[in-house]
């Protein structure tokens, strides 16, 4: 995985620096921060300015109030002198055989709507059936399931899922603004972005209704989805961390017997 230390512009910071741009991020005062944390706001400003070396205990407190992700805590515990404190295994490693059952586990429960498991660069690693019978309906190829596909990329290039959308103008905007935030961490993420077209918008992609369905152009009509994600909580490792289900669950009637009957069929060729 691609580490936060090659990220220009945050190597050269000292543990203050870094600590002051995580919380101006955060949009928190040293007040509010100092509060949240339990020490006084004369304290985080030295540590801040540098006059003062944060303990291990006190950065991690400090890490843990701000939410700060894993890979961004290596980066502050080396510029405080410390030793990182957060591997990045590999998926495939013995040690994350749980890992790899509890999300196998949920993709099978998730059937038949489509469930997909991605990285931090939006790399799916795992797809379940209800994912292979909308590609099926759909007409996409299947074997970029087997083979492993980026979400990101088939949102937005042309000949993806992307064209497939009813409503694509504003997924797409969607799909790049969140991509967008999440890129100023991953660098890998920042690097597919600027390779990818950018969504032109005649519309804000803020719309008025409370939620933003997937709508999808069916065989037989429209398919509508609600999109939402789940993550592993209080994660240790760094590949966990960046880990998350995306789930397209079926809208209405129509959607959900349309994947019913496609799962059915893929599983009985």
């Amino acid at each position: 995985m691609t580490s936060n230390l090659d990220h220009p512009g945050t190597d050269c910071l000292s543990v203050g620096g870094q600590l002051r741009q995580l919380r101006r991020q955060a949009r928190l005062s040293q007040l509010d921060l100092a509060l949240q944390a339990g020490m006084s706001q004369r304290h985080l400003s030295c540590v801040e300015t540098g006059r003062a070396q944060p303990s291990p205990t006190l950065l991690q407190r400090l890490l843990d109030t701000l939410e700060t992700p894993l890979e961004v805590r290596n980066r502050v515990f080396l510029a405080a002198g410390y030793a990182p404190r957060y591997a990045a295994l590999p998926l495939s490693d013995p040690g994350l055989a749980p890992v790899r059952t509890a999300l196998l586990h949920l993709l099978e429960a998730n059937n038949p709507a489509p469930a997909i498991v991605i990285d931090s660069t939006w790399q799916v690693l795992a797809a379940n059936r209800g994912t292979q019978a909308l590609f099926q309906l759909l007409g996409l190829p299947g074997q970029a399931l087997g083979e492993g596909f980026n979400l990101l990329e088939t949102l937005l290039a042309p000949g993806g899922f992307g064209d497939c959308l009813i409503n694509a103008e504003q997924m797409r905007q969607v799909a790049w603004q969140r991509a967008a935030r999440e890129a100023g961490q991953v660098p890998g993420l920042a690097a597919l972005l600027a390779r990818l077209p950018v969504p032109q918008a005649t519309e804000p992609a803020e719309l008025s209704t409370p939620l933003l369905l997937t709508r999808v152009h069916g065989p037989a009509g429209e398919l509508r989805f609600l999109s939402t994600f789940t993550t592993f909580g209080m994660p240790q490792d760094i590949t966990v961390a960046s880990l998350r289900i995306e789930y397209l669950i079926p809208a209405d009637e129509v959607t959900w017997q349309a994947l019913t009957r496609a799962c059915a069929e893929a599983a009985g060729s």
